[in-house]
């Protein structure tokens, strides 16, 4: 039991007496909350989950191994995770949210399916990748940004006379499961037949938009050096759960912490992030197609390496969940 002698805080010192009406307690499938009431209601967020650094020298043999080892059929999706060693029981990257890095190979696909989990894509490199949502097949180039929102029937591959190709996948399974409402299904046919998805009267929850051309993208993103991925019928997030963005970073940014967690790929440039308390702040020296992670309510900032006229950074986080339940919070240094 973690005991404060603080008003309104549990603070019961154990007896024998006690220590044998606990065990009572747990023969019988219950418990004192006064035991675990400081652990379980804190003052403030305390992350499981910690700062990561995955280096692309590091990542990429392994990706590229994977492609040697392991059929994309029989794999059903050739994914290396992100594994955050403070979530590993959820196979997480960070907090409630889940990330891997894809590899397929020309000729190559996955079997279309659907879950409950909602889904995106961040293109790395390659040429010929395509993914087919509801029917709607979608031409992919490197650093474009793809939806696979959840319920909705997906397959991807790369064309025969494409390239190797590499993406970056995030999920909020973590958070799917962790509210016991996931679901997976397989499509009565292996892929999909291709075909018009209409957008008459969208009332979906999420944007009718899934692809974002990165060209286009980064143009708006040397106006406001922040661009945020927005359902264009609503101004909100791409899809419920989750959100994602751009941001350019020029200069050392401002400190700021929240509630909710982000996972960040350098999609161009070098630079660094601090992360963490001012008595242990982990300082990660990035370049392209690196990836790392913020847990919840921890501080961060970013800037550019020396020598460099900027970098950018994609990430995708689960701001518009803590949004919904009415969660997030923001605090600025």
């Amino acid at each position: 039991m973690k005991r404060e002698n603080v008003v309104g805080r549990a603070n019961v010192e154990d007896t024998p007496e006690l220590e044998r009406y606990y065990r009572e307690l747990e023969s019988r499938e219950l418990g004192a909350l006064w035991n675990v009431a400081n652990e379980i209601e804190p003052w403030y967020p305390q992350p499981k989950s910690v700062p990561v650094h995955w280096k692309w020298r590091d990542v990429e043999p392994m990706v590229r191994k994977a492609a040697q080892l392991v059929t994309a059929e029989k794999a059903a999706r050739r994914v290396v995770m992100l594994v955050n060693p403070g979530r590993k029981e959820w196979s997480a990257a960070a907090g409630l949210l889940y990330s891997g890095v894809q590899i397929m190979n020309p000729g190559e696909f996955t079997s279309a399916h659907r879950h409950q989990a909602s889904a995106l894509r961040f293109v790395m490199e390659g040429k010929g990748a395509y993914t087919v949502v509801d029917g709607e097949r979608l031409a992919l180039g490197a650093r474009d940004f793809v939806l696979t929102p959840n319920g909705t029937w997906h397959d991807h591959g790369v064309e025969t006379d494409g390239a190797q190709c590499i993406w970056q996948d995030g999920l909020d399974i973590p958070l799917m499961n962790s509210l016991d409402a996931n679901f997976y299904e397989v499509h009565p046919h292996t892929v999909q037949t291709p075909s018009p998805l209409s957008r008459e009267n969208w009332s979906k929850p999420y944007s009718p938009v899934f692809l974002y051309r990165w060209d286009s993208c980064c143009s708006e993103l040397r106006k406001e050096k922040v661009f945020e991925y927005k359902n264009p019928l609503t101004g909100g997030s791409v899809m419920p759960t989750m959100g994602a963005r751009l941001e350019l970073i020029k200069e050392p940014t401002k400190q700021v912490r929240h509630t909710g967690s982000v996972i960040y790929q350098v999609a161009t440039g070098r630079g660094w992030s601090e992360i963490g308390e001012m008595s242990g702040v982990q300082r990660f020296e990035w370049e392209e197609k690196d990836i790392f992670c913020v847990p919840a309510w921890t501080w961060y900032r970013h800037g550019i390496a020396s020598g460099a006229e900027n970098a950018c950074l994609f990430s995708f986080n689960d701001f518009p969940a803590m949004k919904a339940l009415s969660l997030y919070r923001e605090e600025r240094a």
